[in-house]
């Protein structure tokens, strides 16, 4: 009785452990495009739910954050509103699970009508075009979410 008991037991455990090998990654990503403190705080919501969701259901996110257009200040050094509530929130996930893209054809563009040199926040990365990341995480499957 007792093997059966304990073959039953090894048996579940590897049906769990294929399982969750076999769920799909959850994978958002998160466009700000408007210079408004409001959206900007909105998206850093979305993305604290998102988080809070499924750590509480033990599973994995990842989240990818795209600043373009007027929505670059979120991410800029010296223009961003919610800078702390970038580092609160980079700071609360483990590292690699969300990131900022800041893109640099807006950048370049800012760049050129102010006259100086343009740095973002130190948790976001610059990409080349963030149109065109967030098109390309959304053709490996990524879901998408506009504020």
């Amino acid at each position: 009785m007792y093997r059966f008991i304990a073959a039953a037991l090894l048996s579940l455990a590897f049906a769990a452990s294929a399982f969750a090998a076999d769920t799909k990654p959850h994978r958002v990503t998160i466009q700000i495009d408007q210079n408004d403190p409001q959206v900007m705080n909105l998206v850093l919501n979305n993305a604290t739910n998102v988080i809070e969701h499924y750590r509480a259901r033990n599973e994995d996110v990842d989240i990818d954050i795209v600043a373009y257009g007027p929505g670059l200040h979120m991410l800029r050094s010296d223009t961003s509103p919610v800078q702390d509530r970038i580092k609160r929130l980079k700071d609360m996930v483990f590292p690699g699970k969300i990131q900022f893209s800041a893109c640099n054809n807006t950048k370049q563009g800012m760049e050129k009508t102010e006259g100086h040199a343009i740095s973002v926040v130190p948790e976001a990365s610059i990409v080349p075009s963030g149109v065109v990341h967030l098109m390309e995480l959304q053709e490996q499957g990524w879901s998408y979410v506009r504020p």
